[in-house]
């Protein structure tokens, strides 16, 4: 395991959190991650640490409401949210983690404009 830390553009948010080596991550067109680069780096919570900012962060659900995409209220930038598809996880936004970390990660697309489809292959 490698630990890793990150946050948000402001640094109001920050975590730790620990991850395999070569992590198998997700890499979704669905209509919000295709808009914000975000590539999915699955943590379990028990895995993650948010060192400050939980009430720097503001809540956004759409669609069938059961992720919960969580911006830093400041400068907008959602370095990690509550996927619906891994309910025991933070998915945390490879491109939020701090330089220098040592993770190789192996990345997969995911049709998430096809959410149900790509979810039972998974």
């Amino acid at each position: 395991m490698i630990e890793v830390a990150g946050g948000c553009h402001c640094g109001a948010v920050r975590f730790t959190a620990k991850a395999e080596g070569q992590p198998e991550m997700l890499d979704c067109n669905c209509s919000i991650c295709a808009r914000t680069g975000f590539l999915h780096l699955f943590i379990p919570h028990d895995q993650f640490n948010l060192l400050k900012g939980p009430d720097d962060l503001t809540s956004y659900k759409f669609g069938s409401g059961q992720a919960d995409h969580l911006f830093c209220k400041h400068c907008g930038v959602k370095s990690f949210y509550q996927p619906r598809s891994h309910p025991g996880s933070w998915s945390v936004n490879y491109n939020c983690l701090d330089a220098g970390h040592a993770l190789q990660p192996n990345i997969t697309k995911f049709d998430g404009q096809n959410w149900e489809a790509s979810k039972a292959k998974l």
